[in-house]
């Protein structure tokens, strides 16, 4: 390519372009024109690797929708879905208070059932009004979290035995102060509609839920406090040299679980006038499914309170659907369990790409 230039006296030049040169300005031009389009594209892969299991949520729904409308499609199927898993969106907040902090509670179960047991044994057995025997059981609650921190921010044991141990133990109490059986609270309306009350066409504990799960999210992404304890969770030994008091927030986490699973007695207890302690174990698989479920949705790779709300909903969706299908009984184990293995191998997958990114 022959280009013409002036010269400082006037007369022009002539310069040849290298095969090189224009090489090279060709491949400038195809890198710039492919950033473009990742850039263009980039959104597109930002919001799947966020809410690929919302798209899976909303065809699943869509499956059943068109297989059983007239069962699926109506607003009771809605509400069943909606209505019924606040008890969940309760232990799941537990159960994150202490895993963002890099720290295991297995519980938070039992800690709810033990509450849930405390406030019928008090209020029914007892004569105590429904709503000192709700602080009882809420101080109960709160201090099997003081327990659980002693034994492991203070003496070091590992987290895993201890929970794993101290529920055991709080089921056994529970068993212990309600006998034989289920155990009752004397009828009370008002109690009653603390959680059953419809607002929107929804029991009030739903936007309960939705509100304990926002100011949870608000906690950990927009104060200073929620800064500590993502850093705690990433790095304990970095976070103390920054520090960070590290022992007083796994300590807060502990007490901060059994406080939240105190609430979800109060709310199961006022949902269905009643607690069976042998019962509480069952809750365990179906909070931590979603709560592992919550690395993959929102904040991949993280522990979210969003996240893990999806996650509950999400698990109840299939389970309802197949349900209504006629597939009882054992389905509820399988898709618990499969979405708790699932979930786990997910955000092992997600945090080892993380690593080698």
């Amino acid at each position: 390519m022959k280009i013409e230039t002036p010269s400082p006296q006037g007369i022009e030049e002539t310069q040849y372009a290298t095969p090189a040169a224009d090489a090279a300005g060709a491949t400038t031009a195809l890198l710039t024109e492919a950033r473009k389009s990742a850039d263009r594209w980039a959104w597109a892969r930002a919001l799947s690797s966020r809410y690929a299991l919302v798209l899976v949520w909303a065809v699943m729904a869509i499956a059943y929708l068109v297989i059983m409308p007239d069962k699926f499609g109506h607003m009771t199927s809605v509400q069943a879905i909606f209505g019924s898993q606040q008890l969940l969106v309760f232990l799941a907040m537990a159960a994150l208070s202490t895993l963002i902090v890099g720290e295991f509670d297995l519980s938070v179960a039992s800690v709810m059932g033990l509450g849930a047991t405390i406030i019928p044994v008090l209020d029914g057995t007892h004569g105590v009004k429904i709503w000192l025997a709700c602080l009882v059981a809420l101080a109960a609650c709160t201090l099997c979290g003081v327990v659980n921190a002693f034994f492991i921010v203070k003496l070091n044991v590992p987290s895993l035995v201890v929970t794993l141990g101290s529920g055991t133990l709080f089921i056994g109490i529970a068993k212990l102060l309600a006998g034989a059986g289920a155990v009752s609270i004397i009828p009370n309306n008002a109690f009653r509609d603390l959680t059953q009350l419809v607002v929107l066409g929804m029991p009030i504990s739903f936007w309960y839920g939705l509100v304990l799960c926002g100011a949870f999210a608000y906690v950990c992404a927009c104060t200073p406090l929620g800064r500590h304890l993502m850093f705690v969770g990433a790095n304990r030994e970095v976070a103390r040299l920054a520090g960070i008091r590290v022992n007083r927030i796994r300590s807060g986490s502990y007490v901060t679980a059994g406080f939240l699973a105190g609430l979800a007695a109060i709310v199961v207890v006022s949902s269905v006038g009643g607690f069976d302690p042998t019962s509480a174990a069952t809750y365990l698989l179906p909070t931590l499914a979603a709560v592992f479920l919550s690395t993959a949705v929102v904040q991949p790779g993280q522990f979210n309170a969003i996240g893990a709300v999806i996650g509950i909903y999400f698990l109840e969706t299939g389970i309802f659907g197949l349900q209504l299908l006629g597939l009882t009984g054992w389905i509820q184990d399988v898709f618990y369990g499969g979405g708790l293995v699932f979930a786990v191998a997910l955000a092992t997958i997600v945090r080892q790409h993380s690593k080698s990114a």
